[in-house]
């Protein structure tokens, strides 16, 4: 398991056998563990945090994943996810 997917499967107390709903359509499997801000569009070094980490089915990470327009947005998605935890 890559590092950025553990970070995430440890915060939300995921495992490999759970299914994981994306985060921003709230409707397809989540299969990719997208990092929001992505080293290749300017991101952190940094990258493997959880505030950076977030579920997407295939559809939404090519249409919203490596776009700068989208940031912001995805970081309001991803932080309601994180409150809505508990």
């Amino acid at each position: 398991m890559r590092n950025h997917t553990k970070v995430y499967f440890d915060y939300f107390g995921y495992d490999e056998s759970d299914i994981i709903i994306c985060e921003i359509c709230q409707k397809a499997v989540a299969v990719d563990i997208h990092h929001i801000e992505a080293r290749g569009i300017g991101g952190s070094r940094n990258k493997d945090v959880i505030e950076n980490l977030m579920a997407v089915c295939r559809a939404c990470h090519c249409s919203y994943g490596d776009i700068k327009e989208w940031k912001d947005g995805l970081k309001k998605i991803h932080g309601l996810v994180m409150l809505n935890k508990n």
